[in-house]
């Protein structure tokens, strides 16, 4: 039996209006007509200008700075749909906010991923299209299905066309443990060695490496992340390699978070280039001349037409 609505509508919420009207384009859709705006005090006001009811809805918005303003737009947009008789709501969130927070590092800390994961459910989504988590366990916050995508096949193909026929000149380094699986997989499809930064955090948003663990000495190296934050780590992680002997680094990244001292750092690294995707937009003030910047759109208008149809979104992980 299939569950979709009669037809497929695309919507935007103001954090992510650019992806939504690439993916809108790539599936050959009009985007729904919506307007978000604030009230004096600060309230959001959200207004739907189309009919959605029996319609399948997708709602893109990215949960980035500001979070709780994009967080709470989606979430309202979300609950006017579903008042409105949208057969299914589908919440298209490239970069998730509160991903980070997955657990109990302490005692008494919250687990505010799972809380967000409630608090779309609650507002009426169906179902959950999203990017790189932080942590793919997040996952099963949900009492929805969550289609995770990756942004792997994304960056590796685009390395992998630049280092054609050179691949002995490449090695594939995690920044950290934590990262392994994901470099592992990059690694793999360009066909290149992986080596291992060991870093030991010391606390939030300061780290401090250690060691390679691989040979790098001589190579041209890819720096392999799920986001850059403070870019902090992927600093260290850079200056430790080439202070091993490396020739040259590349760092990709699917989320350019870029916060705080991100960008000045970047600019002071030694990194030659950062190749990144557009799951947040990135302000002018924030792009630098050395990096790339590649789009998830077809992805994600392939990802929703499968469940359109009901196809299996799976394939898209290959």
């Amino acid at each position: 039996m299939s569950f979709h609505g009669k037809d497929i509508k695309i919507f935007a919420a103001s954090a992510s209006r650019a992806a939504a009207e690439q993916i809108a384009q790539c599936l050959g859709l009009p985007m729904g007509k919506s307007e978000v705006g604030t009230f004096s005090d600060g309230e959001i006001s959200v207004s739907i200008f189309d009919s959605v009811r029996g319609s399948d809805c997708f709602i893109v918005q990215s949960t980035c700075a500001p979070v709780n303003h994009n967080l709470m737009e989606l979430l309202i947009m979300i609950d006017a749909m579903k008042r409105a008789s949208a057969a299914r709501i589908t919440a298209v969130i490239p970069y998730f906010g509160y991903a980070r927070q997955d657990r109990k590092a302490k005692a008494h800390d919250p687990i505010t991923a799972k809380l967000v994961a409630d608090l779309l459910t609650t507002a009426g989504a169906n179902r959950v299209l999203t990017m790189d988590l932080h942590a793919a366990q997040i996952q099963g916050f949900f009492n929805i299905p969550v289609d995770h995508l990756r942004g792997v096949p994304v960056l590796s193909s685009y390395i992998k066309e630049r280092i054609s026929g050179h691949s002995d000149e490449y090695v594939v380094v995690s920044p950290d443990l934590g990262s392994v699986t994901r470099a592992r997989n990059f690694a793999e499809r360009i066909s290149c060695p992986l080596a291992i930064v060991d870093k030991r955090r010391q606390k939030a948003n300061v780290s401090e490496v250690m060691n390679i663990i691989g040979n790098v000495r001589d190579k041209k190296i890819i720096l392999v992340d799920d986001m850059i934050d403070t870019a902090g780590t992927l600093c260290n992680a850079a200056d430790a390699i080439l202070a091993n002997g490396a020739r040259q680094v590349t760092a990709c990244a699917t989320h350019a978070v870029l916060s705080g001292p991100a960008v000045e750092r970047l600019r002071n690294s030694r990194i030659k280039e950062f190749v990144l995707l557009d799951t947040i937009p990135l302000p002018p003030e924030k792009l630098l001349p050395n990096m790339t910047v590649l789009s998830v759109a077809p992805l994600f208008a392939e990802a929703i037409e499968r469940i359109y149809e009901d196809k299996p979104v799976s394939p898209l992980f290959r």
